[in-house]
């Protein structure tokens, strides 16, 4: 009996998704459905990258990264939502708590970081064509994907850390279906308001400077796209920046909205459904959007399923 007072104690409570929702089952399942599609499709991808030598190329390489750190984002959060949901448990330990904490955090900064660096791959792609093996060479791809995961694995320990530290104090529960760094900060004891604007300032960095260095890339990218004279060749170009700019929009999007409004402007129910729609659509739509706009794609998939 003790230790189930001193765990209770010291866990946190999870209230789940949408709380006063009726029928939130169906929302659940269908969650599972695109979790598990999300994890096919985007195995499908990463094994095609693999087995097909056409898409042994640096885009190719960059969007198997992407999709490997989409599984592992969706893979941090429905699991335990799902168990939860099903056991009717909606404890969690602290340590659980900051583990996911980090690694959601990892791979959504790691992923900003790898879609600035594909803007740049499609910019040397299309303004520097001749260039473009030698710059954006073998060792160039695995550095970019080593500087993506560490920015993000170091960027992210250090805020888990510091969001961790503070004590907890008055009601442990968290209106949300995982452990969040917004919603913790709200149940913390000390004066947090120092350390929220050191939020807002990563954020700043993590996602406006990014998107601002996108943004620049597809500046440069659509005026060399219009001096093309080859239509087949301006065509190929806009296919592969449209499925970029869509991600991009995918992504920050929900992102921006939930990191820098002020801590007073967060309501529950608007974060539930921007989490739904970033980490957890997103992993499903990313993989359509480069495949079936794709024609090398489909036919490595074509080959794959006649051989």
């Amino acid at each position: 009996m003790d230790k189930r007072n001193e765990s209770s104690n010291t866990d946190l409570i999870l209230l789940g998704l949408f709380p006063d929702m009726k029928h939130v089952n169906f929302l659940v399942c269908a969650i599972l459905l695109i979790y598990t599609m999300a994890l096919t499709s985007n195995s499908i991808l990463i094994l095609l990258i693999w087995v097909d030598s056409h898409l042994h190329m640096p885009m190719y390489f960059l969007l198997s990264q992407l999709a490997l750190m989409d599984m592992t984002l969706i893979s941090s959060i429905v699991p335990k939502m799902a168990t939860d949901f099903f056991s009717g448990k909606r404890n969690i330990s602290l340590v659980a708590c900051g583990t996911q904490i980090f690694f959601f955090l990892t791979v959504g900064i790691a992923e900003c970081t790898l879609i600035t660096l594909m803007s740049y791959d499609r910019y040397v792609a299309i303004c520097n064509p001749l260039r473009y093996t030698l710059i954006v060479s073998q060792k160039v791809c695995l550095q970019m994907a080593a500087i993506s995961w560490a920015g993000g694995a170091l960027t992210s320990l250090a805020h888990t850390a510091y969001a961790m530290h503070f004590p907890i104090c008055g009601s442990r529960e968290i209106p949300h279906f995982l452990c969040e760094i917004m919603s913790i900060l709200k149940l913390a004891c000390d004066d947090v308001s120092a350390y929220e604007k050191a939020l807002v300032v990563t954020s700043i960095v993590v996602l406006l400077i990014p998107l601002s260095l996108i943004m620049s890339s597809y500046a440069l990218i659509f005026l060399a796209v219009l001096h093309m004279k080859s239509p087949k060749g301006r065509d190929k170009a806009l296919a592969t920046c449209f499925s970029h700019l869509t991600v991009v929009c995918l992504y920050y999007g929900p992102a921006m909205v939930v990191y820098m409004r002020p801590s007073s402007y967060h309501n529950p129910r608007l974060d539930q459904v921007l989490f739904i729609l970033d980490p957890i659509l997103t992993p499903l739509l990313n993989p359509l959007i480069y495949s079936l706009r794709n024609k090398e794609v489909l036919g490595a998939l074509r080959k794959v399923l006649t051989s």
